[in-house]
């Protein structure tokens, strides 16, 4: 695998593992979706913008 694969895999999963420990400490689903849809557009958004 190449280098930046790698760090950006790395970069990828240690976020999904801070968005998991941010689920636990919200308790509303309102607030975990729209949680969940402000950092998906946010992740879209760096991936398209160069």
């Amino acid at each position: 695998m190449n280098h930046s694969f790698k760090h950006f895999v790395g970069l990828m999963l240690f976020f999904v593992a801070i968005g998991m420990l941010l689920m636990l400490f919200i308790s509303s689903k309102v607030g975990a979706i729209i949680l969940i849809a402000i950092l998906l557009i946010l992740g879209y958004w760096c991936l398209i913008c160069d």
